[in-house]
């Protein structure tokens, strides 16, 4: 649940959702049947019970209103994905939910305390994975793991973590000599091991290949259904599609858009059809067969402007199997969450542009009249 200036949350169900949304059936399995980071966790979470809880939060640098009255809540047993621009206050709204860096103003609680005042605390239930960096480049992958174990002595077995991350083969190796992915996998094993109750993920499937990226959902997946509070921020959008029960997009400072993945593409209907297949088509004649404007939005991307009746679906499909012609992808009304963040943050975008030239031409006229 989000509230806060400036945030337009997503409608409610509907049927007929996206197949990549997870039912409460689903997710009700998910948990009951917890995979190796659940048994490696201990299993011993409260479901559905608020963990991060962020009222009228406000971060400047300066002058600068880096995070503006932002409020949301994040709960046990949920993946809640933050995404947005570079500079639209996602990281420092996470590093104040860390309590590694003050708020100006507003109410931050994790698990119930104030992540500044009681730190020592927190950090004993709490797991942080950063985008890059925090680890001794010449430590080998047994050792670092062995040795945030022993920092946080919640009985997790060092072993265990460097098997669940997938990097058994390269436990002798040190940090400089794992590639980019495997020092991300790596830094999500770091993250596990206090057995943590919340955690924070900086990019968790950056620069990883695609095994590696199934690994880390998996992950992130079974730590969820044990009911630990995951909280990921990412520019991969359909990471957070496939991953997250909720998802807050946040632009200049502010929530603009909450939901679960399904509510924000269902928030975006429109009269149209898009369908992927080989570039230069023949948009004039689809056009006049279907009896619609077609055009070719970008190279093999093409944009039908109608309604998405399933007679004029048949109608693209048929015209295009006459004419052998592959179809890669087909979508008819529903927007996906890519298509919903770029017109959300376009149109916020706009908006903060026409309030700082507003302040600049007052500005103007002030210094002229002095």
């Amino acid at each position: 649940m989000v509230t806060g200036a400036g945030t337009t949350a997503g409608p409610g169900p509907a049927s007929g959702g996206p197949a990549n949304e997870v039912s409460p059936s689903e997710r009700h399995q998910r948990r009951a049947h917890a995979g190796e980071v659940v048994r490696l966790l201990g299993g011993t979470y409260a479901h559905d019970v608020p963990v991060v809880e962020v009222e009228g939060l406000v971060v400047r640098y300066g002058d600068v209103v880096a995070v503006d009255e932002l409020s949301l809540t994040a709960g046990a047993g949920q993946v809640t994905a933050i995404l947005g621009p570079n500079g639209a206050g996602k990281t420092s709204t996470v590093e104040v939910m860390e309590g590694y860096r003050r708020a100006d103003s507003g109410s931050v609680r994790v698990l119930g305390l104030d992540p500044r005042a009681s730190h020592p605390q927190l950090t004993r239930k709490m797991g942080v994975m950063l985008q890059s960096g925090g680890v001794y480049p010449g430590i080998r992958v047994a050792e670092v793991v062995a040795l945030f174990c022993a920092h946080y002595g919640a009985g997790v077995n060092p072993s265990d973590v460097v098997e669940q991350v997938g990097l058994a083969e390269r436990r002798g190796h040190t940090w400089r000599q794992l590639s980019g992915g495997e020092q991300q996998r790596l830094s999500l094993g770091l993250a596990l091991c206090g057995r943590p109750e919340v955690v924070f993920l900086d990019e968790p499937t950056a620069s990883i290949d695609v095994a590696g990226r199934q690994t880390v959902r998996a992950i992130i997946r079974d730590l969820a259904a044990g009911g630990c509070c995951v909280v990921v921020t990412t520019h991969e959008l359909e990471e957070a599609e496939r991953l997250a029960d909720q998802v807050l997009i946040v632009d200049h400072g502010q929530v603009v858009a909450a939901g679960t993945p399904g509510e924000l593409t269902r928030s975006l209907r429109s009269d149209e059809i898009r369908f992927g297949a080989p570039a230069g088509l023949d948009v004039h004649g689809l056009g006049a067969t279907i009896g619609a404007l077609v055009t070719e939005a970008s190279p093999g991307e093409y944009l039908v402007e109608a309604a998405p009746s399933p007679a004029r679906v048949a109608a693209v499909t048929t015209w295009l199997a006459e004419r052998d012609i592959p179809l890669a992808d087909l979508r008819a009304g529903r927007k996906r969450l890519e298509d919903v963040y770029l017109a959300l943050t376009t149109e916020t975008s706009a908006a903060a542009a026409v309030r700082l030239g507003r302040r600049r031409r007052r500005g103007s006229r002030r210094g002229r009249s002095a």
